[in-house]
């Protein structure tokens, strides 16, 4: 932990939602929702939507059950990466150390930006200064003396709110809170910990370490017990914040025919490979999300023995992933087997994406030799759709085909196809 509170997250506020509220202003003041389509998910909400209970992530037909006055605008992919854009630039001239999570939100270590711009909370007042004058946005900013608190200060100060904790207050600001506020508490090590009746972070801190290890796990319960003592060692990495690079999609209409879904997970394959050449990344393992009519949600995964950043290779995978699970017509059984009745299950969402990220090294032109030998024609592809347009090249397969409808990824460059994570 740094001896002193110079570690921002910023955390712009219903970034979404915000930056369509820039071009519709007669919105402001009303309760708005970005979706992808009627059979989509929320991807981001006004404050007064969210006063209704809508929250990212939720599913449309639910969220207009809970605020039906909802004004619903869909997303403008293009205009959200412009905006992070610019975002990044504010930031980035306060201090190269900048560590972006996602499009709206980013560490940054300004402990060599005293000399020049003040204390850690007057550079981030500067920032939440800049962003409402020049991009007519507001953020929300917890300054700390390590990463994991200034994410728990950034979201409990929302919206458009600066909270700074000193490092000899962490304890006694990170105690009273409860489990679910750690980094790491899922719903499921929440009930966990509440079965052990701990309710608070004081009480796991409190609680012997083994214990929690038995509970959760030997590495869980370590990590969890350092983070309730303020220990987090981590460091601002600006070359290192690359977690998951997706793209998923909701369908119109639910999908049962093995040809529909192969197509659109070479679709979504593409966009993930574009995304990680365009941040100069690649990927060992690809885990493929398919969303069944009634909601069930299932998630597999693979890891390659090669690094990659090619749709092909990525594609192979993916595809047969969701073979395993019996919905292309083939079952090739894997750890886990089908759902039950999966054969006869309606898709409603499928979703692709790679993790456990590398960067990209320098690449030969091997063309039938490996897949991988394919990288420098598909960053050809590449220049070509961001000249020309997103149909310029892609699959033949693909050819007539539109991905409309409901949409939602990791980003991308122009032409690339992706789009931008949701976000609250």
């Amino acid at each position: 932990m740094a001896a002193d509170s110079a570690i921002l997250h910023v955390d712009m506020d219903a970034f979404f939602a915000s930056v369509e509220l820039r071009r519709r202003p007669e919105l402001r003041g009303r309760p708005m929702i970005v979706a992808g389509g009627e059979r989509g998910v929320v991807l981001s909400a006004t404050y007064e939507a969210r006063a209704f209970g809508v929250r990212s992530a939720m599913p449309m037909g639910r969220a207009r059950r809970m605020c039906p006055a909802a004004v619903v605008v869909p997303p403008d992919h293009a205009a959200y990466r412009a905006a992070s854009v610019e975002i990044m630039k504010i930031f980035r001239d306060f201090t190269p150390l900048v560590a972006p999570l996602s499009v709206d939100e980013a560490f940054l270590d300004v402990a060599g930006a005293r000399a020049l711009f003040g204390s850690p909370p007057r550079i981030a007042a500067a920032i939440r200064r800049r962003g409402a004058a020049e991009q007519d946005l507001t953020c929300s900013v917890g300054v700390a003396p390590s990463m994991f608190v200034a994410k728990i200060a950034s979201t409990r100060c929302k919206p458009d709110g600066l909270a700074v904790v000193p490092p000899d207050q962490v304890l006694a600001y990170l105690h009273p809170l409860p489990t679910g506020a750690l980094w790491g508490v899922g719903p499921r090590a929440e009930a966990v910990l509440t079965r052990l009746g701990l309710r608070t972070i004081g009480d796991i801190a409190g609680t012997p370490v083994d214990t929690l290890r038995r509970a959760l796990g030997d590495a869980a319960g370590a990590h969890l017990h350092r983070l309730a003592w303020g220990i987090d060692e981590r460091q601002v990495d600006p070359g290192g914040t690359d977690v998951t690079i997706g793209a998923e999609r909701t369908f119109p209409t639910d999908v049962g025919d093995p040809a529909v879904l192969a197509r659109e997970l070479l679709r979504l394959s593409g966009r993930v490979a574009a995304q990680l050449r365009h941040r100069g990344r690649t990927a060992r393992t690809i885990s493929v999300k398919v969303r069944f009519a009634d909601f069930r949600t299932i998630t597999r995964s693979r890891t390659l023995r090669d690094s990659t950043d090619v749709s092909q290779t990525i594609y192979a995978t993916s595809v047969g992933l969701v073979a395993d699970l019996g919905l292309l017509g083939v079952h090739r059984a894997s750890g886990g087997g089908p759902p039950p009745g999966a054969e006869d299950t309606m898709v409603r969402l499928l979703g692709v994406r790679a993790s456990n990220l590398g960067e990209a090294g320098p690449r030969q032109l091997l063309l039938g030799e490996r897949p991988e030998g394919w990288t420098e024609l598909e960053r050809v592809a590449d220049r070509a759709r961001a000249r020309f347009g997103a149909a310029a090249v892609g699959p033949a397969s693909l050819i007539g085909q539109r991905g409309s409808g409901g949409q939602r990824g990791s980003g991308g460059p122009p032409g690339a196809g992706g789009n931008g994570a949701a976000r609250a």
